[in-house]
């Protein structure tokens, strides 16, 4: 239907829940419910932020129910990461284990509980205040990481960075090949992208 408004359910990069009318390749929520009739009131309810696929085994239901958990859509997987979910470890349990296993060999750790994985990536993403940053070099950051490029968030795919806007990726820029990235994907899910873990990202970053 043209003429209606997009509803605030859009996830950022930066993990701001937005009004925007791009379509998710992916569906999520953080734990609970983060709305009041049909608006967002809370950024989460907890610190069990996933990425779910967008039909699973037939399952259907009604946005918006009160008390309910959130529905949360993302333009592609990358962003999620950015935003620090993490892969559903029902309605995607093969990504999940693809993931915590990348996790433990990125980070030189034991196999990580979904419980460990949500506290360390509570602690990465929020001070609470605002979203966190953190600097690593160029050199050998994964495809799918999601920096800032003079404040624009954009995503590294092969030797290039391609920016993020409200309607879909757009300008590209050359990589640059050295000094350091402000880095937005949490330091816990670059780790695993360097240990072998491929995010989706949308094919017009291509």
């Amino acid at each position: 239907m043209t003429g209606v408004a997009p509803q605030r359910n859009r996830v950022t990069p930066t993990g701001e829940i937005v009004a925007l009318p791009l379509r998710g390749a992916w569906t999520g929520n953080r734990g609970g419910a983060l709305h009041r009739g049909r608006e967002i009131v809370r950024p989460y309810a907890s610190d069990l932020w996933i990425t779910c696929r967008l039909e699973f085994r037939g399952r259907w239901r009604e946005q918006w129910l009160p008390h309910r958990y959130t529905h949360l859509y993302f333009y592609d997987e990358a962003v999620a990461f950015a935003a620090g979910h993490r892969p559903c470890g029902e309605c995607r349990h093969q990504d999940y284990l693809a993931y915590r296993n990348a996790w433990a060999a990125g980070t030189g750790t034991e196999t990580p509980s979904a419980r460990t994985m949500n506290r360390v990536l509570h602690a990465e993403r929020l001070d609470h205040r605002a979203q966190r940053v953190h600097d690593l070099g160029w050199g050998g950051l994964p495809d799918g990481t999601f920096v800032l490029r003079d404040g624009v968030p954009a995503v590294a795919v092969a030797d290039h960075l391609v920016d993020w806007t409200t309607d879909g990726y757009g300008s590209r820029h050359a990589r640059p090949r050295t000094g350091t990235a402000r880095v937005l994907t949490p330091p816990s899910t670059v780790a695993a992208f360097r240990a072998g873990y491929r995010p989706q990202i949308d094919d017009s970053a291509r």
